[in-house]
């Protein structure tokens, strides 16, 4: 072959090189994963303040987007009584988000956690109105606790046992499962009001106990002792171990004589427990009653928490934080007359923060080459 021939096909393959070239990165530092979530967070901001600027404008009159986020923050700590069930919503939404971590860090897909927690919730619910007058506090706590835990336990070990059985998806078996544990809820409800209302009222006897003359004080504290019991868990135990090798390679796992069929079971079964305990607060401690929608979405908007805190659940508190604040700032919004604003433009908020916020991730995990005669890096 002649040397103008390969000269040319040089060029052409020259020429055939993106401009672009995805790395992924080794490791970045923790400041400077941090400046990026942060440098997100303001762009998501100002790109918001734009938006509404604009949305305004087209009512007429354009609003000082100062003003809707000073309303947001209002509406998640305006009061001593809105700043308590801030802190309890973003407690419940952490708890749940506790207990689909061990699954997630394992691979295991559980989109049950709604249905693990309401089956929790309905065992709480049953042992509030048929124990709840008859036993002493002391007896009943521990009564209830027990049942919670382990009916949320038996909802996440059924489809592990199928999974590590017969390899089923474990994905459409715990949706499916959620589905199920609606309709038993309903099924309860349906015996307990015969009118046909569907709305049972408040259960008036086994309410967890209010300490220090706040209702949400408790289920604060119990979930704050959880996130640490369940960091300790995953960063420093055996059991935590075999997650995290299960999660990289069943292979791996199996060659190093790890049991993945017992890890499935074993994690599942943890997952379920957390998320009784969740139903437990949610309906003996927030609510006093139960119904279908008792979780309110929960299960899935803990998969989005435990994500962006990348299965650590010292950072889940942040995220969890993260979330509510947006949601109750959203409700604030559409509540506010003075605004003449509704839910979707809150929830054109929430959506741009989220996209800006896991977008973030892509440049913390990759880095960007600019393909010149000089490489640079983006």
């Amino acid at each position: 072959m002649s040397n103008d021939k390969v000269i040319n096909r040089e060029k052409q393959h020259k020429t055939r090189e993106p401009l672009f070239q995805i790395v992924k990165r080794d490791a970045m530092p923790w400041y400077a994963s941090l400046g990026v979530r942060l440098g997100a967070i303001l762009l998501a901001l100002i790109v918001c303040s734009a938006v509404l600027v604009l949305l305004t404008s087209m009512l007429g009159t354009p609003y000082n987007p100062v003003k809707i986020y000073k309303t947001m923050f209002e509406g998640a700590f305006g009061s001593e009584r809105k700043t308590w069930v801030t802190l309890q919503d973003l407690a419940m939404l952490l708890c749940v988000s506790l207990a689909v971590t061990p699954a997630f860090k394992m691979k295991f897909w559980n989109i049950g956690a709604e249905g693990q927690t309401l089956i929790g919730g309905l065992c709480a619910a049953v042992c509030m109105r048929y124990l709840g007058e008859g036993l002493p506090m002391v007896v009943f706590i521990p009564v209830m606790t027990v049942a919670c835990i382990a009916s949320g336990a038996l909802w996440g070990l059924i489809p592990a046992y199928f999974k590590a059985r017969f390899n089923t998806n474990e994905t459409l078996f715990t949706l499916m499962m959620n589905y199920v544990a609606m309709q038993i809820v309903k099924i309860f409800i349906a015996v307990w009001v015969p009118t046909g209302s569907g709305v049972l009222g408040r259960i008036k006897f086994g309410n967890m106990p209010i300490i220090f003359g706040k209702k949400q004080l408790l289920n604060i504290l119990i979930v704050a002792v959880l996130t640490i019991l369940m960091y300790v868990y995953l960063r420093f135990s055996k059991q935590g171990y075999e997650i995290s090798v299960v999660g990289e390679s069943e292979n791996t796992a199996k060659y190093i004589g790890i049991n993945v069929r017992a890890v499935i079971m074993r994690t599942m079964i943890i997952s379920g427990a957390v998320c009784g305990i969740a139903g437990m607060l949610l309906v003996a401690g927030r609510d006093y009653t139960i119904a279908a929608a008792t979780a309110g979405g929960m299960g899935f908007t803990a998969i989005m928490v435990s994500w962006l805190a990348k299965f650590n659940p010292l950072i889940m508190p942040f995220t969890s934080f993260l979330i509510v604040f947006l949601d109750r700032g959203a409700s604030a919004i559409a509540s506010d007359p003075a605004l003449r604003l509704n839910e979707s433009v809150s929830d054109v908020i929430t959506g741009i923060i989220l996209f800006f916020i896991i977008g973030c991730e892509f440049f913390v995990n990759y880095k960007v080459l600019l393909r010149r005669n000089n490489r640079k890096e983006v």
